[in-house]
């Protein structure tokens, strides 16, 4: 395991415990505190350990000067699945710590998270109602799961995200994002937005409008052409940069998680690993803001 691994675990835990303190827990304090969990999550998504008993046997052989205490895997998946109000909040507090989270204009974006693949297990899956199949033209195939909404910044900051079937109008998504976050919008007027072809919507442009940001896309080909239409896809790539990253280096698709809580957990221990590692590169002012090569191995 790198140093840099190491320096940025421990950093992480440190702003996590500092941000923790004072706050009360009901019943007995856990013998694994939440800045260890968050931390040993951040580590095991950079790592790429998909498998949950896999990380743990790292951790006890390597790690247990870092963690005198370490729960069984059933445990460790419990208060993984209790945390996704934690692993939120500090995705927003790792952000908001870095001058990124100041930017003026945001990427919006969605990607496929499959979740399965067989017809059985499709039929027993527990995220049934909620998953379904949708189409994934960059692969030019079907998947059965959700898909995967992300508001970034152009450095690949991650600003909000959500979870949503494949069926569901990535427009409205958006809005709802949005809306449901005002805390966002308060602090971010006038926000620019850019999005693609599967933001094209009059309602969505008046939903912009009225809460004073901008929505930037590109129109049908049969339509006129919008001002600086040509200047959006570099902008766009962006993107699918930061979707490669959570995909390619995190391990997104991989999550292996069969309820609704545990995909919410996994997903947003990417992200939040995705979140740490720009947090520490900007405040050691790391050339690829990006960059999880140091970390991940």
């Amino acid at each position: 395991m790198t140093t840099n691994l190491k320096t940025l675990a421990t950093a992480q835990y440190v702003r996590i415990d500092d941000s923790l303190a004072g706050t009360r827990r009901s019943g007995r304090p856990p013998r694994l505190t939440d800045a260890e969990l968050l931390t040993l999550a951040v580590m095991q998504a950079v790592l790429g350990f998909a498998s949950e008993t896999r990380w743990l046997r790292f951790a006890r052989t390597h790690l247990r000067a870092e963690f005198p205490y370490l729960p069984g895997q059933s445990g460790y998946n419990k208060r993984l699945r209790n945390a996704n109000t934690l692993i939120s909040r500090f995705i927003r507090t790792l952000a908001r710590d870095t001058d990124l989270w100041h930017d003026d204009v945001w990427i919006v974006d969605s990607t496929p998270v499959e979740c399965a693949r067989s017809r059985p297990t499709v039929k027993r899956s527990a995220l049934a109602g909620w998953a379904g199949y949708g189409y994934c033209p960059s692969h030019s195939r079907f998947f059965w799961g959700l898909r995967l909404h992300l508001l970034c910044t152009p450095g690949g900051l991650p600003i909000a995200w959500a979870l949503a079937s494949p069926k569901a109008d990535e427009r409205e998504v958006l809005a709802d994002t949005l809306t449901g976050d005002q805390d966002l919008l308060t602090t971010h007027p006038g926000q620019t937005i850019v999005g693609d072809k599967g933001y094209v919507s009059k309602l969505l442009d008046t939903f912009m409008t009225d809460h004073g940001l901008t929505l930037l896309r590109p129109s049908y080909r049969n339509l006129k052409p919008r001002p600086g239409e040509h200047l959006l896809k570099p902008i766009r790539q962006l993107t699918e940069s930061v979707n490669d990253t959570l995909k390619g280096q995190l391990d997104l698709q991989r999550h292996g998680a069969r309820t609704p809580a545990g995909v919410l957990a996994r997903i947003g221990q990417r992200i939040l690993a995705l979140t740490a590692a720009i947090w520490h590169n900007r405040a050691n002012a790391t050339p690829l803001t990006r960059s999880l090569i140091a970390y991940d191995h």
